[in-house]
């Protein structure tokens, strides 16, 4: 591994992690409706279910797949039914804001899931590998270390500017409306996977 990759590395995770994507659209709702500390538990399991991820492509998880159509096929209707689900569920929010004892946010497990049905995150990986190592092991854990960190700074950005925007609208009647463009994005994301 030389260290002149690490760099190169460092700016692909931020422009696959910061960009706008399904997770990052939870964050940013999660910030609008619950305290920091439970955006950042999702912002934690989504990393981790990346991490994961990227390391299960890394060893051969994607290729895998494309030899058995069926499982890539489940994979990805998975994938979009559970972002229209995560649409549903911001749509029909109510716009009032959480208090901090409320457990109705995503969670942990849910960002890990998430990242697994993300297809955002199945482009990152596989791209990430291709251009940035030779397939081996050791190339790829140091890719996955570098990753750690920037995905989660990135994705905690999303939950800030969330909590950022939530003392900005203050009214649920502005909450909801974001909501519910936010849910549209998300569903309209789905639009884009039909045509795969």
């Amino acid at each position: 591994m030389t260290f002149s990759l690490i760099l190169p590395m460092a700016m692909f995770a931020l422009a696959a992690s910061i960009s706008p994507g399904p997770v990052n659209q939870v964050c940013l709702g999660s910030g609008l409706h619950h305290p920091l500390h439970h955006g950042l538990r999702f912002v934690t399991g989504a990393t981790l279910g990346f991490i994961v991820l990227f390391l299960a492509v890394g060893l051969g998880l994607y290729g895998l797949l494309q030899a058995y159509p069926p499982l890539l096929n489940m994979l990805h209707w998975g994938g979009i039914a559970f972002l229209l689900y995560m649409s549903f569920r911001l749509a029909t929010a109510s716009g009032s804001l959480a208090v901090s004892g409320s457990d109705k946010s995503p969670g942990l497990l849910t960002g890990a899931l998430m990242q697994w049905l993300n297809p955002k995150a199945w482009l990152a990986s596989a791209a990430g590998i291709a251009a940035y190592t030779n397939g081996g092991m050791e190339q790829v854990g140091w890719f996955a270390l570098v990753y750690l960190p920037v995905c989660w700074c990135s994705l905690a950005c999303w939950v800030w500017l969330g909590k950022a925007l939530r003392h900005r609208l203050g009214s649920g009647h502005w909450l909801r409306w974001l909501n519910r463009l936010l849910a549209l994005l998300l569903a309209a994301s789905c639009l884009y996977l039909l045509r795969y």
